[in-house]
């Protein structure tokens, strides 16, 4: 594989926190140290809480592993993101009538 597609993975600790209450609907991933998440990288958490009853929320710790995007896809990933951001630019002026 070239050196613009090489990938490399690691390990991380990581808290998980999942929320299905009336007040808030949310699953968010906190992963500890200071490890920035860049646009093509992936980050799997192992044995994360699937299914929590409404009215709960769960806050487990768990391992995570983040696998770096390589340069071909780092550009990829930031091009759909732009091309899909341009998507809800659409706007029409007309008036509806035909």
């Amino acid at each position: 594989m070239s050196p613009f597609g090489k990938r490399s993975s690691f390990e991380v600790p990581c808290t998980v926190d999942i929320e299905q209450t009336a007040d808030s609907f949310h699953a968010h991933v906190i992963l500890d140290g200071d490890i920035e998440i860049r646009p093509g990288d992936e980050v799997t958490v192992h044995d994360a809480p699937t299914d929590i009853a409404f009215g709960e929320r769960v806050v487990v710790r768990r391992m995570a592993t983040v696998v770096r995007a390589g340069l071909i896809d780092r550009l990829r990933a930031r091009l759909q993101g732009y091309l899909e951001l341009t998507e809800l630019y659409e706007v029409s002026f007309s008036n509806g009538r035909v």
